[in-house]
């Protein structure tokens, strides 16, 4: 069962994964162990990096939603944000399986990770900049640990940053905006997209061809990079 199992258990980078009970952002904690008391059958722990070990490309969040990861314990599952990413990414072929909003589904992903920037639900979905700061140690980690990776996908501003940050660029080095694209000094390629939430949804700002139109993009990307891997899309 997902609920019981550690964030590192279900990684495919465990070293690079927080542990359940992490101590790093005490408003973070506070708001962790409120909605334990709420609601303890949920995950309500940092979500760990999800996909394969040998992905050429990371989708990066901003941090978990409440009644998504933060209740399932997979990136972008159980909330509307994850419909049109996963649907996206499968239609790709960057997964295989059948979405279900649920972490037993048996969705698996090929050449592609997700993770978040902050790997805890943050009060009203908006985490203080020295939240993101601190779990930066953890998301260079995990980056870190993909040797395959040659694309990031950042959903949304705050996201766009954090990436750039732990690509070792400033943000003025890379301005957000959807469809922007910047290479990073390791050579890897920053893509950036609104978010997929449904606000933007419901609002126009985001529809599926410009979010497809993003991965199509990452995929072209992808595929004039040199190197191997597992994840190398063909």
């Amino acid at each position: 069962m997902l609920f019981s199992a550690a964030p590192a258990v279900v990684s495919p980078v465990p070293n690079a994964e927080a542990p359940r009970d992490c101590p790093l952002c005490p408003r973070l904690v506070r708001f962790r162990e409120d909605c334990r008391v709420e609601h303890p059958d949920w995950w309500n722990s940092p979500v760990p990096v999800w996909g394969d070990p040998g992905a050429w490309l990371a989708v990066v969040g901003m941090a978990p939603g409440k009644h998504g990861a933060n209740r399932t314990g997979r990136p972008f599952t159980g909330d509307y944000a994850g419909e049109l990413l996963y649907a996206t990414l499968l239609k790709h072929k960057l997964g295989e399986g059948e979405y279900r909003a649920d972490p037993g589904d048996g969705v698996r992903l090929t050449g592609a990770v997700i993770l978040n920037a902050v790997k805890c639900l943050p009060p009203a979905n908006k985490p203080e900049p020295g939240e993101i700061a601190t779990c930066r140690t953890y998301f260079e980690a995990a980056l870190g640990q993909l040797p395959n990776l040659r694309v990031l996908v950042a959903l949304g501003a705050i996201a766009h940053a954090a990436t750039a940050r732990a690509l070792g660029m400033r943000p003025a080095q890379a301005r957000f905006g959807h469809g922007a694209e910047v290479t990073a000094p390791s050579g890897q390629v920053l893509l950036s997209s609104y978010h997929t939430s449904r606000y933007n949804q419901n609002t126009g700002r985001l529809d599926a061809a410009m979010f497809d139109a993003v991965i199509e993009r990452a995929i072209m990307l992808g595929r004039g990079s040199n190197g191997g891997g597992t994840g190398k899309p063909e």
